[in-house]
This record gives C-alpha cells, structure tokens and sequence, in this order.
C-alpha cells in the first residue's frame, strides 16, 4: 500500500517463472503439477509453522 495518494502502488516480487507450456508433453505438464503442489505444501507448511509461532508468542505476552 502506498503511503501517499500520488506514489504508485508497490509491485508484488515474481517469484516463479512462468513456462512455455505449449512446449512441454502432457507427461512433463503433470510433472510440473506435482512440482508445484508440493511447493505449495511446503508453503502452507511454513505458514502453519509460522502461525502457530505468532499465537505462542501472542499468549506469552498477553495481559491477564
């Protein structure tokens, strides 16, 4: 988000290139599906891990 009214909004960074998908076979095409789905558990892995890190620290600090 930008700060002030005129700065331009950030670009989000790009972190997966995309392929040439009409190049590749169906065989390689479910390949690169499984690659990426297990990218993406190991994503949500890490955003559990990380979720449950905040929530720990949360309850430490709360107030009674």
């Amino acid at each position: 988000m930008a700060m002030f009214e005129d700065e331009p909004e950030p670009r989000k960074l790009q972190r997966l290139q995309p392929l040439m998908l009409d190049r590749l076979s169906v065989s390689e095409l479910q390949d690169y599906i499984a690659e990426l789905r297990v990218e993406i558990a190991r994503t949500e892995a890490d955003i559990d891990r990380k979720g449950r890190h905040r929530d720990a620290a949360e309850a430490f600090f709360r107030t009674p």
